[in-house]
């Protein structure tokens, strides 16, 4: 079912394996075992190569390299309501006009961060049972006019599969585009040098109904040739691409870092498109979330050092009632807006909240006159 590469099969995957990198004590690696044992661990050899080891503090080894913060459990697991959206195993239906596929459970990385570490390496049944079912619900619902393909990373499944998926949603009249979220480009570039793979891209990427990417590139330093190659191949086979960033804690919680990291993105051809404030996931909120004050003042410092087209992204959550757009402070007060929404009431609403420098989540602050 995965694609067949022999570098997505040398994975790093044990904490036994990770000692031949970094040295680890016997309490250490008592305790990073269970880590992985909650949440596994897997790092592709292209992504271990961009890890500095003498640095502690190397921002893709805290990405893709388990660590004991890990052990503490602070946060929830469903940030965002994705179970009650859930419309069959797989299929998520929140807003009106998008639907979401979880395709896999599988990436070539799996990111320490990720907001679905409840599902990701482990087995889950949550993921997509019959592709078949799936496209007859989005058929039935005229509303939809774009469908995400997510995971787990969809671009691991075999060229077969991507095909079939395609195949089937080329077909329903009242979509739009079709999107993948997939960090492929970012952890497993060489996936993107297939011949085979980028022919399917291009015989479904038409002029009325285009292909997107959407892409998660966290730090300057995982723009590479090889990955600059990857999204090269992409836009040749008619792929548009967009890219989603995670502010993190200890990776791009810096202006500077954060304002080269949307340039250099713009010079390779993929669009900023959002900034997420890092959800407050069990085992990731406790050492990857920056309060969401401090991240206001971290973007807005990173947009000064921004051209026009790198600083068109928006500084945004996922909440459970939506996507609320963080606009910024004033006077005391922090403002926000439903950039999407669940009730197609609050698409647009602007609202307030009292400053709280310590929130890193909306349901952390307090209200204004009963405000919601």
């Amino acid at each position: 079912m995965y694609a067949k590469n022999k570098k997505i099969g040398n994975n790093v995957c044990s904490v036994e394996q990770l000692a031949n990198y970094v040295d680890l004590s016997s309490n250490e690696k008592e305790q990073l075992e269970k880590v992985v044992q909650i949440h596994p661990m897997r790092v592709n050899p292209y992504y271990l190569s961009l890890i500095n080891w003498n640095d502690p503090h190397d921002p893709i080894r805290k990405i893709a390299v388990p660590s004991l913060e890990e052990l503490n459990p602070e946060g929830f697991y469903d940030t965002s309501g994705e179970a009650e959206n859930t419309k069959m195993p797989g299929l998520q239906h929140k807003y009106s006009e998008t639907a979401l596929i979880l395709a896999t459970n599988r990436c070539a990385t799996y990111c320490r961060h990720c907001f679905r570490k409840r599902l990701v390496g482990l087995p889950s049944e949550e993921i997509l049972k019959r592709f078949e079912d799936a496209a007859e619900y989005i058929e039935n619902h005229s509303e939809i006019n774009n469908v995400l393909i997510s995971g787990g990373d969809p671009l691991v499944l075999s060229n077969e599969v991507i095909e079939r998926f395609l195949e089937a949603l080329i077909k329903i009249d009242h979509l739009s585009f079709i999107r993948f979220g997939s960090k492929v480009p970012v952890s497993f570039p060489d996936r993107l040098a297939d011949p085979a793979l980028l022919g399917i891209f291009k015989k479904y990427s038409k002029s009325d109904k285009r292909l997107y990417v959407v892409t998660q590139f966290n730090h300057p330093r995982e723009i590479t040739p090889q990955s600059v190659s990857a999204v090269s191949n992409l836009i040749n086979a008619g792929v548009v691409l967009s890219n989603q960033t995670v502010l993190l804690r200890g990776v791009n919680d810096n202006p500077g870092t954060l304002a080269t990291l949307m340039n250099r993105l713009v010079s390779i051809a993929v669009t900023p498109y959002y900034v997420f404030q890092c959800r407050p996931v069990k085992r990731v909120k406790h050492h990857f979330q920056v309060p969401i004050c401090e991240g206001v003042k971290i973007v807005e410092k990173a947009k000064a050092n921004c051209n026009g087209h790198s600083k068109r992204f928006k500084y945004v959550l996922s909440h459970k009632t939506g996507k609320v757009e963080i606009l910024g402070i004033m006077n005391g007060e922090i403002y926000f807006k439903y950039h999407e929404a669940k009730n197609r009431e609050n698409l647009g609403v602007m609202f307030k909240r009292r400053v709280d420098e310590k929130a890193g989540w909306l349901d952390d602050f307090n209200t204004i006159d009963g405000l919601g």
